[in-house]
Order: structure tokens, then C-alpha cells, then sequence
């Protein structure tokens, strides 16, 4: 008898994009406390998975899962894209900015010398902002008015507060202080985070 392929149910995969932002907050609220000294005001979401941070061991298949669970949110919005095709685009960007994310190049601690894997997270992170984007833009083309008007809106928060955030992460290549970059870092990443769930929310009221 031929075996049969799992075939996961769409609303599942879309719920996958509701429960990657909740566990992707919960991460970064539980791993904090974890390591002494560490301000989520003033030093950035990378620095919990830097090379010799006491929290990159459980970071890192923590941050792996998160990855995992967008692709298969962006799997998801694929199916339920039908015959749209800028949804069908997006969907294919957020699995793209979520495949990037499986891995990224660890940044060495505060006060050590910059090196190639530093110059590669930051590679990294351009690029995903960059997918990210292109993943907001056309999926705010695919939809309604109501929901273009949104994405438009997160769009400016993310670039504003990226912006924000390498202004001051420049500071870091002079061995300066940093106020408040993990709060305009966290924005940015949040405005995204916000973007997953009610396009997950928007798509499971939607029949297949």
C-alpha cells in the first residue's frame, strides 16, 4: 500500500504565524533576567545570542523555532493565496525573511575586536529588514484598503525605528554607549511581529 504525504491543515500553519510572535516575545522577555547586567533599553536583541553571552545556549533553538514556525506561517499564507499572486509573493518573502533567520552570524560581546562574523550579522540584518519590507509591501497591495493602510503604517515604524536603531549602532564601533537602542530596535521588531498576527488573523476568518 503507497504511503501517503502529511498534508498540514492551512488554518494550522496560519495559527503558526499567531504563536511565532507570542513565543518570539516570550523569548525575549524570559531571557533577559538571564543575563547579569544586560538592559533591554540599551543594548539590542542580537547581544542575547552574542558569542560568550550566558543566554546564547538557549537562544539560539529558541530563535531557530521562531524561524521555523514563520516559514511555515508564510507556507500557510501561500495556500490561502489562490489566485492572488502579490499575496502569493509575500507569502514566498516572509518564508525567505524567516530562512534567513534559521542562522545568524553571532556578534562578539561589547568591548571586543570587530570581526568578520560581526560584518556578516550585520549583512544578516540588512537583509532581513529588507525581505521584510518587500514581505509588507505586497502583501498591503493584496488585500483591502483597511489592511494596505495598516501595512503602510508599519512599514514607516519599521524604517523610522531601524533607522533609529543604526544611528546608534554605530556608536558601537567606538566603544560608545548606546541609549535606547533596544528600545527602537524592539519597536521595529515588534511592528513586524504585530503584521504576522493580523494577517494570520485576517486570512483565518477566510474560508480555504
Amino acid at each position: 500500500m503507497q504511503g501517503r504525504a502529511v498534508v498540514m491543515p492551512r488554518r494550522f500553519l496560519l495559527w503558526c504565524g499567531i504563536v511565532s510572535s507570542l513565543f518570539y516575545v516570550a523569548i525575549n522577555s524570559l531571557l533577559p533576567p538571564l543575563y547579569p547586567g544586560y538592559s533591554v533599553v540599551d543594548q539590542t536583541v542580537s547581544e542575547l545570542f552574542a558569542i560568550g553571552a550566558p543566554t546564547r545556549a538557549a537562544w539560539v533553538p529558541l530563535g531557530g523555532a521562531y524561524a521555523a514556525m514563520v516559514i511555515a506561517f508564510g507556507w500557510g499564507v501561500w495556500r490561502s493565496a489562490g489566485v492572488n499572486r502579490l499575496l502569493a509573493t509575500s507569502a514566498v518573502l516572509v518564508m525567505i525573511t524567516a530562512a534567513i533567520n534559521l542562522y545568524w552570524p553571532p556578534v562578539h560581546q561589547r568591548g571586543t575586536a570587530f570581526t568578520l562574523t560581526d560584518a556578516l550579522h550585520i549583512l544578516w540584518a540588512f537583509g532581513t529588514v529588507f525581505f521584510m519590507l518587500l514581505a509588507i509591501g505586497f502583501g498591503a497591495a493584496a488585500l483591502g484598503p483597511g489592511f494596505r493602510r495598516y501595512s503602510v503604517a508599519t512599514l514607516v515604524i519599521i524604517v523610522v525605528f531601524t533607522a533609529l536603531t543604526v544611528v546608534q549602532g554605530m556608536r558601537l564601533l567606538y566603544g560608545l554607549p548606546t541609549p535606547w537602542i533596544g528600545v527602537w530596535e524592539r519597536i521595529a521588531i515588534g511592528a513586524f511581529l504585530l503584521w504576522v498576527v493580523v494577517l494570520a488573523s485576517l486570512l483565518l476568518r477566510r474560508r480555504a
